[in-house]
């Protein structure tokens, strides 16, 4: 199985907290609110929550201006401490929640990943780009489920899935250039793509086919296909996938049954989206 959390990054790689001070001549840059995002944003993966000590060692912030920012949160309810210990609360969820019913994307792509879903027999999703990876932010899972640890907020690498694939073919060369060149893979499986130039030829074959296809490079037995979803003004704002595991679906079949379901759901989305 899956476990999402293993492919998010080191909470070391936040940027450190002097790139503040590129704000510092802003009138209307709060700081101590980017601050207090910092360390909500420094638990990620650390489900057994952290220390005054762990948080600032990963975000460069002080540990005075960790421990006023913690007690506010704890005070307003989005994180717990245990001793030395905070973890974060699902009250935090609901910053999550507001953006997640506030976009029409999102919301429309529901009720679209479920008929995928009944149709097929498949889980489906849909994803955003953020960075170097990818954000889950609808799914619909079918009873059986390779990777039963995704889930809405789950994220995965760009490079070695399909619908990161599809989303980094729609960049601008200059950006897909610049988050090569930034891109350290590693190697998932053993069929997991690690040579950027082999990485660069698939991605362009994906602008050329319209859709993208991984097979077990980023979990053993996990074969997807993916498709761009796009607005009326052809600006490309997601990507849906269909997930299967290799045993029953062969690579063939996806092309003949999954890829339809996919280019429909994205047709739909199409239609409501400007």
């Amino acid at each position: 199985m899956t476990n999402p959390a293993r492919f998010a990054p080191a909470a070391t790689s936040a940027p450190p907290a002097d790139e503040f001070d590129s704000q510092a001549g802003n009138p209307d840059f709060v700081l101590s609110l980017a601050r207090g995002l910092r360390v909500i944003e420094s638990f990620e993966s650390h489900r057994d929550g952290r220390s005054i000590v762990e948080i600032s060692q990963s975000t460069g912030l002080s540990r005075a201006s960790i421990r006023r920012i913690l007690l506010t949160l704890e005070l307003l309810g989005y994180v717990e401490r245990n001793r030395q210990v905070y973890r974060l609360k699902t009250q935090v969820l609901r910053l999550g929640f507001s953006y997640l019913s506030s976009s029409s994307v999102v919301e429309a792509a529901r009720s679209v990943l479920e008929r995928i879903t009944e149709q097929l027999h498949e889980s489906s999703s849909m994803s955003m780009l953020d960075g170097a990876q990818i954000v889950y932010v609808a799914r619909s899972a079918a009873s059986r489920v390779l990777a039963a640890g995704l889930s809405v907020g789950s994220r995965l690498p760009a490079y070695c899935t399909s619908m990161g694939r599809v989303l980094l073919a729609a960049l601008p060369d200059t950006e897909l250039d610049s988050y090569l060149r930034n891109l350290k893979p590693r190697a998932h499986t053993l069929k997991t793509m690690t040579r950027i130039p082999q990485i660069k030829k698939a991605i362009l074959q994906v602008r050329k086919d319209g859709y993208a296809i991984v097979d077990e490079e980023l979990e053993a037995g996990l074969r997807s296909i993916a498709v761009p979803v796009s607005t009326r003004a052809n600006r490309v704002v997601a990507a849906i996938n269909v997930g299967t595991h290799v045993s029953r679906v062969t690579r063939d079949e996806l092309m003949l049954h999954c890829l339809p379901a996919l280019q429909e759901g994205a047709r739909t989305l199409r239609t409501i989206l400007l």
